[in-house]
């Protein structure tokens, strides 16, 4: 379970997808703009990876930040003043957007990973006068059962997007 949440909550974990998403919509909104972003264009790169967050990330949908909040952190990540962001500040500029978040993926599955195996061990007792389930979940060892409830927790809140 360790290495699971190592995968979620680590820094290199979340550097990796924030690159990823930002390389693959920089590199959409370059083909129609050019080698910078203009504001306007930097709005709808927000946009694009705003959604390409909500599809591939479990948990609620995140609405993206308003113009003037991007405005105001573009202003922060454009290091060299041209009004402009390149690919590397358009990076930067992406992880600080999207810093919150992740965290709020992170803490989701971390109640998740938490409160579920917990639960389960709770409930185990209470199987035991159910006909027929009972005395196949008694005979179950706990970390087994544990393990099966937590991810059948984390198949249900990911299929419905609420982890």
């Amino acid at each position: 379970m360790g290495q699971v949440l190592d995968k979620f909550h680590g820094k290199e974990w979340r550097k990796e997808q924030t690159r990823k998403i930002s390389d693959k919509v920089y590199e959409r909104i370059k083909v129609q703009s050019g080698a910078t972003l203009s504001f306007e264009n930097l709005y709808i790169a927000v946009l694009l990876v705003y959604n390409d967050i909500n599809k591939c990330l479990p948990g609620p949908h995140f609405d993206p930040p308003s113009k003037e909040q991007v405005r105001s952190m573009m202003e922060e990540c454009d290091f060299n003043l041209d009004g402009e962001l390149d690919h590397e500040e358009f990076v930067e500029f992406i992880q600080l957007l999207t810093t919150d978040t992740f965290i709020v993926v992170s803490q989701g599955l971390i109640v998740t990973l938490v409160v579920a195996p917990t639960v389960a061990m709770a409930t185990k007792k209470a199987t035991e006068g159910v006909p027929g389930v009972g005395k196949v979940v008694q005979k179950l060892p706990n970390s087994i059962y544990a393990s099966l409830v937590t991810l059948t927790v984390v198949w249900f809140k990911t299929s419905r997007g609420t982890v």
